[in-house]
């Protein structure tokens, strides 16, 4: 059976949708059952839309992945009390932050190692980067705020002088090798959007106190 590709960008948008009804759900207690239901409801539809793509050859991998993840899941959402609920969220969106690196790292290599080497157009290219860019600062920073949240690390803030010249400075170290790897598509441009993206997202969410960390958690997750 032959989808087309509109058939897929429709049922993709549906899912976007109802992901960011499912954020729109989570600020507040009220609602906060609905907007899980609906982000569950929006990422089964994007798996099963995923898996009827004609690009997908071999179905045991990911078998096994959906498995592991259900059951690591269920073990982790079975013992963990809901106090602690808010660093359980941000060391998860830590993961979605991961997904997202290895979505484009995968990208990448698929073209780096096949006959279409270089043949990304600037569309595709520039939102490598931005993936990257966004899912690695969601991992670092997530991880500080489920350190401050557990109580391994401070919950004060840390500052030093010269922080938000050092802040700019990675900014710009980092929007160069974005517009590097844009231009050349070659590998060490990537490890180094992804290296200093990271000490990005420390520095960012290191400065604020454990008691803002539930907003860090929803702004993070809402990249």
């Amino acid at each position: 059976m032959f989808l087309s590709s509109d058939f897929f960008a429709f049922f993709y948008l549906v899912a976007t949708v109802l992901f960011i009804y499912g954020l729109k759900g989570l600020s507040s207690p009220k609602t906060a059952l609905r907007g899980n239901a609906s982000a569950m409801v929006g990422m089964l539809l994007a798996v099963v839309v995923t898996l009827l793509c004609p690009e997908v050859k071999v179905y045991g991998p990911i078998f096994w992945a959906l498995l592991g993840g259900a059951v690591l899941g269920t073990g982790i959402a079975l013992k963990i009390s809901m106090t602690a609920m808010p660093q359980l969220v941000a060391i998860l969106h830590s993961f979605v932050g991961l997904s997202a690196v290895f979505v484009v790292l995968g990208t990448f290599l698929l073209h780096k190692s096949g006959p279409s080497w270089g043949s990304l157009d600037w569309a595709e290219v520039v939102e490598l980067a931005l993936g990257t860019i966004i899912g690695t600062i969601t991992v670092s920073g997530s991880v500080i705020a489920f350190g401050k949240l557990q109580g391994i690390l401070k919950s004060g803030s840390l500052r030093f002088l010269g922080q938000h010249a050092w802040n700019f400075l990675l900014v710009c170290f980092v929007l160069g090798f974005a517009i590097r790897f844009c231009i050349l598509q070659d590998v060490f441009s990537w490890v180094g959007m992804v290296a200093l993206s990271l000490l990005l997202g420390f520095f960012f969410v290191l400065p604020i106190g454990g008691a803002d960390m539930p907003v860090i958690v929803s702004m993070l997750n809402s990249y």
